[in-house]
């Protein structure tokens, strides 16, 4: 079966205001609530003048159907550069405030704590998405002690001179964190629930347009944020849905997005992202959501511009989400077990898989099929 399906059909009731969903695409079963993770633009959108772009380079492939396929990914063209791209950070913090209908909870990144004492944000900056922490070895194959989305992009393309390159790394530079920002959801908005993928511990639900609404006013308020970093916009044990969404049964659950603002190449990038409490079967969990997003972003910073098979994008989370613990594998830092997911490689979307690490089509060798041209 393709697993590229256009979201858009299923995101009518609860579209984010001016945002373009051509082609979004997934790998979920809506039959029960699963978590979702969006892609888009705003090319109504402007982004700030005067900033030097998103570092980023041009490559392609012919695919398996003889189809020249093009794309843009962040960094520097790996077959031809041996040095490292560190992209700015900021990190922004939300904050959801939940009335007494619903038990006047609050879910606060930068407060609440988990079981081992640190904050959520505290958690997340000290994880394997920022930190150069562990020693990736695939298949007995070391690809670096480095950040993780940095060990899959050097796997996704060992077989084009990284092998060889050692020095060539993408990497996200130390993040700023900005003042948290605070949002009052009224009942209209969101409801605290069960949550209802894991059903386990409460999870805060919340208008998705409301979010984006004021997401592009973080943008428009911070002057860190420019075209050459990456925002991201981190919550705690929040789902994104529908107006509706006051129970499983209108769970949107949409747990983390990239989205870009403008033109491919001068645009505005971004990420949101949740992060939600360990235990079993949960999705979100620790930096999991973190992982999906920033690795999408890494390979398809400009959604819309990097086509894959008829009808596709170049997403590689998505695939893997419907695997077992929804794709992640666990990576132990101090005391610490993160939740890292698994990410294809070009090889899944027709890409000669001589460039892939072992030929493999995944980060974790867990996808055993290709998307294209087997549709």
């Amino acid at each position: 079966m393709n697993p590229f399906f256009n979201r858009s059909r299923l995101l009518v009731p609860f579209l984010f205001a001016a945002m373009c969903l051509c082609d979004i695409s997934f790998a979920q079963d809506n039959s029960s609530p699963q978590p979702l993770f969006l892609a888009g633009r705003h090319p109504e959108i402007a982004s700030k003048a005067g900033s030097a772009n998103l570092t980023s380079w041009k490559g392609g492939f012919t695919d398996r159907t003889g189809v020249k396929r093009h794309f843009i990914m962040v960094g520097t063209d790996p077959a031809t550069s041996n040095r490292t791209t560190t992209v700015p950070v900021e990190i922004i913090p939300i904050k959801l405030i939940y009335g007494p209908n619903n038990g006047k909870r609050t879910f606060d990144p930068l407060k609440d704590r988990l079981p081992d004492g640190r904050t959520v944000l505290q958690m997340v900056l000290a994880s394997p998405i920022f930190k150069s922490n562990v020693d990736f070895v695939q298949g007995g194959t070391d690809v670096g002690k480095t950040q993780y989305i940095d060990a899959f992009q050097r796997a996704n393309f060992w077989g084009k001179n990284v092998q060889k390159n050692n020095r060539y790394h993408v990497l996200l530079g130390k993040p700023t964190v900005l003042p948290e920002q605070t949002l009052t959801v009224p009942e209209s908005l969101g409801h605290v629930i069960v949550n209802p993928i894991s059903h386990h511990g409460l999870i805060g639900t919340f208008d998705p347009n409301t979010m984006d609404s004021a997401i592009q006013d973080y943008i428009k308020k911070f002057d860190q944020i420019q075209p050459n970093t990456l925002p991201i916009f981190l919550t705690y044990d929040i789902y994104l849905g529908g107006p509706d969404m006051g129970s499983a049964s209108t769970c949107g659950c949409e747990l983390g997005y990239h989205f870009f603002n403008g033109k491919p190449i001068t645009g505005q990038t971004y990420v949101y992202t949740t992060s939600v409490d360990q235990g079993k079967l949960e999705a979100g969990e620790d930096v999991s959501t973190l992982s999906h997003e920033v690795g999408e972003w890494m390979d398809d910073p400009f959604f819309g511009s990097n086509t894959v098979c008829p009808g596709g994008q170049l997403e590689v989370g998505d695939p893997l989400v419907h695997h077992p613990n929804f794709g992640t594998f666990p990576y132990k830092v101090g005391n610490f077990t993160y939740h890292l997911q698994s990410l294809v490689f070009l090889g899944y979307f027709g890409a000669p898989r001589k460039t892939d690490l072992h030929r493999w089509l995944s980060f974790q060798n867990d996808m055993h099929h290709e998307a294209c041209p087997a549709q």
